[in-house]
């Protein structure tokens, strides 16, 4: 039996980033932010900006979270942020976590292209993307922003927590299309994060292991992720954010982080309620010193990764003297190693894999709202080339890709399948693929994950984005990452936006935060959103109209689901953590701050 995990790329990661850079790039850089109020956090003081675009609003950026992990910091858990000297400026941004941007500008064509934008529009954009400066990136970047417009409010408000995706691999909280302040007007403080990321922030490897008190490796990106929350919990009440109502949120691989800080028992009591954008790591399936047939165990991964840069025998330290450049460098050597730098099942972090606890109830189960868009896999169907990725290998001719499905789904399912998504037509089955990949790689997640939220007595509240941008060149239909340009109103001013487009962002950015604040997304001159119960199968869907649907894919999805359970319970049985020694973790101390020492293991 051979398996793949749902990890699809740094790829993935740049849809968001190229759509965004694209709509940016192309507009006036923003202005330096007139100096703002000075806030006191445990840290020191730090002075914020007022918000270009709404002077109620104002910003404060680059707060570090965590001490930088460099040099001996590398490749451990998150220590204690340092305490500064002086007024702290935090009107710019910090640098972005290190990442590989191999590849960029052949995807940024497909996207540009994909768009609809006519003739002139892509010149421009492809000029204005090749001159501008790369981001600044550091391995000192565990840095978050807040957005407030509530420093002098007597009551505190809601916290979001945006975790942005990049497939764990390549992005950042910092990024244009997270930039605007529809959720802030509405009532809530918004905090974005960075966290490590790629080889840096997953990646595993037996001397890291070896030189941890706890015994394992991997998963610091995760780490990073709590001891966000941790300060969020310690700090945020200074600025107008209630520490007692946090949602966590995310799309792509920032909603399956929303799932892995859901199955970790170390962020307890840190949020209290979740949202979902096309993501959850159902799927993964990575262990520390075990793993699935056919693949490796994440020690074995990282021995992979390092060859070619150190002896297999090098120590943690002859790793952590390796350049930050040339471990960038490395990473297109190894691309075939990129579904290992993510998160793993170490007995410590996560205590086994994320589809089983969702299944079990053993992850921490909050009221959630979650979905997806109609035509997820069209940005990246040409590199994965097959309709699912529970096997990894799909052969060419068209008869044997029937047959292979037959073997995965069982020969009943499988001819469902073909005829529903028309998957046996030679001149279009590629599209029909594609369509398939989408609910594969996302719907069935979503709609499980509600479902099984439902069942352990917490409400759930499920959607579809259809919204096509109204281009008549446009070919990427509803695609991966769009609804964000809803959900925050970043829209780019090329987006041609209609007066119906407008009031779907409206709706939709209340939507999210009215569930920000109750739990619940309804609120006045809404369309009603019913709680999700599998007899209903009830979804609301976006496009640009609301309304409730019943049903969505769900023949479809029915199917995936019963062959996903069947993985999840397979790869639960080959994967068992080791038995870790006990072991106190004594955090660093960088020089002052709030008391942090519960935000690691």
């Amino acid at each position: 039996m051979k398996w793949i995990l749902i990890g699809l790329g740094a790829i993935v990661g740049l849809i968001a980033l190229a759509y965004g850079g694209v709509v940016w790039a192309i507009t006036k850089p923003a202005p330096e932010l007139e100096k703002g109020a000075i806030v006191t956090l445990a840290q020191g003081q730090i002075q914020g900006g007022i918000d270009g675009q709404n002077e109620t609003i104002q910003q404060f950026n680059a707060l570090p979270f965590a001490a930088p992990p460099t040099g001996d910091m590398r490749w451990r858990a998150p220590a204690a942020p340092m305490a500064w000297d002086g007024l702290r400026d935090g009107r710019a941004f910090g640098a972005e976590c290190m990442q590989s941007r191999e590849g960029s500008s052949e995807f940024l064509d497909d996207i540009l292209n994909g768009l609809g934008l006519n003739a002139v529009q892509r010149h421009l954009a492809k000029i204005a993307l090749q001159s501008a400066p790369p981001p600044q990136e550091s391995e000192d970047c565990l840095f978050l922003n807040v957005r407030t417009a509530n420093l002098a409010g007597e009551t505190l408000q809601p916290v979001m927590v945006w975790i942005h995706g990049g497939s764990h691999q390549s992005g950042a909280g910092s990024q244009d299309l997270y930039q605007a302040n529809q959720l802030v007007e509405n009532g809530v403080v918004l905090v974005t994060i960075n966290y490590r990321l790629g080889p840096f922030g997953y990646l595993a490897h037996p001397a890291l292991s070896a030189d941890d008190p706890r015994g394992v490796s991997g998963n610091y990106g995760l780490l990073d992720q709590v001891a966000a929350l941790q300060w969020v919990s310690d700090n945020i009440e200074a600025l107008g954010g209630d520490p007692d109502n946090v949602t966590i949120f995310g799309e792509s691989a920032g909603a399956q982080s929303v799932t892995e800080i859901m199955a970790t028992p170390l962020s307890t009591g840190l949020f209290h309620k979740a949202i979902l954008q096309s993501g959850a790591s159902t799927y993964n399936a990575n262990g520390l010193t075990t793993a699935i047939e056919g693949r490796l165990t994440m020690h074995e991964a990282g021995l992979e990764f390092f060859d070619g840069l150190v002896p297999a025998e090098a120590s943690a330290s002859d790793l952590r003297a390796i350049s930050a450049e040339a471990i960038v460098a490395h990473i297109p050597n190894k691309a075939h190693l990129g579904g290992y730098a993510l998160p793993t099942v170490d007995g410590v972090v996560l205590p086994k894999l994320i589809g089983e606890a969702i299944g079990a109830g053993s992850i921490q189960n909050v009221p959630i709202l979650a979905g997806y868009n109609a035509d997820e896999a069209t940005l990246f169907y040409d590199s994965i080339q097959k309709p699912t990725v529970l096997e990894p290998d799909f052969p060419n001719a068209l008869p044997d890709r029937l047959s292979l499905l037959s073997e995965i789904y069982g020969e009943a399912d499988a001819a469902d399948l073909i005829e529903l998504y028309g998957l046996d037509d030679p001149d279009a089955y590629q599209s029909a693929e594609m369509d398939m990949l989408g609910d594969d790689l996302f719907g069935v997640h979503m709609r499980h994950l509600a479902a099984e939220n439902t069942d352990e007595g917490q409400p759930s509240y499920l959607y579809h984005f259809t919204r096509v941008t109204p281009s008549p060149s446009q070919t990427l239909g509803a695609f991966h990452a769009s609804e964000i340009f809803f959900v925050f109103d970043s829209h780019s001013p090329l987006a041609g936006l209609t007066d119906e487009d407008k009031a779907l962002t409206r709706a939709m950015g209340q939507y999210w935060t009215n569930f920000a604040k109750t739990g619940d997304p309804n609120g006045d001159g809404l369309v009603a959103w019913p709680r999700y119960d599998r007899a209903q199968d009830q979804w609301m869907t976006f496009n640009p109209s609301i309304e409730i649907k019943q049903g969505v894919r769900a023949e479809k999805l029915d199917i995936m689901e019963r062959a996903m359970i069947d993985r999840v319970a397979a790869a639960a049985s080959m994967i068992t953590p080791s038995p870790i020694p006990e072991a106190p973790v004594e955090m660093v101390d960088t020089g002052g701050g709030a008391d942090t020492s519960n935000q690691t293991p």
